[in-house]
């Protein structure tokens, strides 16, 4: 499966709307982005079912600002439409493969418990 791309306009709905979603923010200038592309690419070719996504923070710097992003390329991992991975920074194959790995793995009854947890203290 191909990486899509994402706006502010899309990026809600593709959050909400699947179980699981790598998010690459990037821009064109970024030599680290550009290295890790292939590496992304690679990852949605293997696993077709976890949606693989992409912002240009060039094209959506409002977006790139409400999320935070100051550093790129920066991954953010979200399942169930809960963040649960973010993180800057040019990650190699097998990296990334651990980070598909472990989403794919939580108790997402686990991560709600903790976030509520947390809300209540």
């Amino acid at each position: 499966m191909a990486t899509t791309t994402l706006t502010a306009d899309t990026i809600g709905s593709t959050i909400n709307d699947n179980e699981i979603v790598l998010i690459d923010f990037w821009a064109e200038w970024c030599g680290p982005c550009k290295r890790f592309g292939p590496v992304f690419e690679s990852s949605s070719d293997e696993n077709p079912e976890i949606v693989h996504a992409k912002v240009d923070t060039e094209a959506e710097q409002a977006l790139a600002q409400e999320l935070q992003i100051f550093s790129i390329p920066t991954l953010m991992a979200f399942r169930d439409g809960i963040l649960v991975f973010n993180q800057a920074g040019a990650l190699p194959a097998p990296a990334l493969k651990q980070v598909v790995d472990a989403v794919k793995a939580l108790d997402m009854d686990e991560v709600r418990a903790q976030i509520a947890s947390q809300a209540n203290g």
